[in-house]
């Protein structure tokens, strides 16, 4: 398809001199098929910036930068590119092989301009700048080797039942691909490592009580078919990807905040993308209560010591 043949997208109306930076090769189609271009996603994202807004804002970010769209390759950039505008906030953080310059989310000038560089998904940390060894969330990452999100719904809403079992609310996404994302909000307080030894131990319970179903193992090879709990997004300076960002797939998906009644076998994440969620947005947020539920992780890491 081409790009004078594509659907109407939300962002349309948005008048290219109106957005605070300049867009670079703006009629670069990143997705051939459905003919997107790369101004569509500049323009999506200043559509879409202030739902996004709330879970990239004072987040560090770890870049993917993929120049051609779904043609070509990707590459991973944690510093600070030197084309982003000069007042691009940065955290500075201090690792054992070097100290990078991490870009900060939050502003909408920062968000276009990632966009602008190819950066499609939004990757971002579990911590905000202030405590960046202290998460104030734990997600599950819930991967599916059959490439079936039926199979990822499945294991969502046993996840589900083992939080609510620990006395924790949940919240689950799209991952905007064929995965589900399982979300805890907690308070500030535990370091990451305890975060993600949290959701490791959780993960392996769980594998055991579904040895056919779920697993915790790394080797793509060796899942058969399961769903990967993936507890590893928790751990220090990882990343998933945000609530309301674009992925890099057909049909150009929204990564989407779901009720739980919604997290169905039936389910098609593809359903949801760039050009029919102005709809998705006339409907309640589910994750509008997601801030007000911050919970103390500590009494659920010691009832899973007990276990």
């Amino acid at each position: 398809m081409t790009a004078s043949r594509r659907k109407r997208l939300p962002g349309d109306s948005i008048a290219t001199e109106s957005l605070p930076i300049s867009v670079s090769n703006p009629d670069k189609v990143f997705w051939p098929d459905e003919g997107y271009t790369k101004l569509d996603l500049v323009r999506f994202y200043a559509f879409i910036f202030p739902k996004l807004k709330p879970w990239v804002n004072d987040r560090l970010l770890s870049l993917k930068r993929c120049p051609n769209g779904l043609v070509g390759k990707c590459f991973f950039q944690k510093e600070k590119p030197d084309s982003m505008p000069k007042d691009t906030p940065t955290k500075r953080i201090v690792h054992e092989n070097g100290i990078r310059n991490y870009v900060v989310g939050g502003k909408k000038e920062t968000q276009l301009a990632l966009a602008n560089l190819g950066c499609i998904a939004v990757h971002v940390w579990g911590a905000r700048v202030p405590t960046p060894r202290q998460p104030d969330w734990l997600c599950f990452d819930l991967d599916p080797d059959s490439g079936k999100f039926a199979d990822a719904a499945r294991a969502g809403i046993k996840v589900k039942a083992a939080l609510d079992a620990l006395n924790l609310v949940s919240f689950a996404k799209t991952s905007g691909k064929k995965g589900l994302h399982v979300f805890v909000p907690i308070r500030v307080g535990p370091d990451a490592d305890d975060v993600r030894w949290f959701a490791e131990v959780l993960g392996t319970k769980l594998a055991s009580a579904y040895p056919k179903e779920m697993t915790m193992e790394g080797s793509i090879a060796k899942r058969k078919g399961r769903v990967y709990l993936d507890p590893f997004r928790n751990g220090f300076a990882q990343t998933v990807v945000s609530p309301f960002c674009v992925r890099r797939f057909p049909r150009a998906p929204v990564s989407t905040p779901l009720r739980w009644s919604e997290v169905k076998p039936t389910l098609d994440p593809g359903g949801f993308n760039i050009a029919n969620f102005d709809e998705r947005l006339r409907k309640p947020d589910p994750w509008a209560d997601f801030w007000k539920n911050r919970q103390d992780l500590k009494p659920a890491i010691a009832a899973l010591k007990r276990l």
